[in-house]
C-alpha cells in the first residue's frame, strides 16, 4: 500500500463520517463538494473533511481506494457511500437518515425533513 492509501484507510476507519472533497467544509472549492458538505453541515452531522486539493497523492489515491472516479466521496464508518449525485438522492429519499441511524451517527432529523420539503 502507498502512503496515501495507508493515510486514507486510517482516516476512514478512525472517523465515523469522512468527506473527501475539493476544499474544506468551511471553504469548499467546487460546487459538488459544496453541496455535499452543505447537506452534512445543515443536518448537523459531525464529519472530518479531507481537502484533496492539498495533496495530489490523496487526490488520486482516494479514486483508486474507492474505485470511484470523482470527488467528493463520502464515507460512513469506513464504508464508501457515494459522490454528490448519490448523496443528493439518498438525502431526498431518506436513505441517508437510515444509514446514519444504522451506524449511530447523530444528525438533525428536522433539518433532513426540511431538505426534503424544499426539494419535494
Amino acid at each position: 500500500m502507498t502512503d496515501a492509501t495507508t493515510q486514507i484507510k486510517e482516516t476512514v476507519t478512525s472517523n465515523d463520517v469522512v468527506l473527501f472533497m475539493k476544499g474544506t467544509k468551511t471553504m469548499p472549492q467546487c460546487g459538488f463538494s459544496s453541496r455535499v458538505a452543505g447537506v452534512l453541515n445543515y443536518m448537523g452531522v459531525e464529519f472530518t473533511d479531507v481537502n484533496v486539493l492539498a495533496d495530489d497523492g490523496i487526490r488520486q489515491g482516494i479514486k483508486d481506494y474507492s474505485d470511484w472516479p470523482t470527488i467528493p466521496q463520502l464515507y460512513v464508518k469506513g464504508e464508501f457511500v457515494g459522490g454528490c449525485d448519490i448523496i443528493t438522492e439518498m438525502t431526498l429519499s431518506g436513505e441517508l437518515d437510515t444509514l446514519f441511524e444504522q451506524n449511530g451517527v447523530a444528525y438533525d432529523k428536522d433539518a433532513a425533513e426540511k431538505i426534503r420539503e424544499a426539494n419535494g
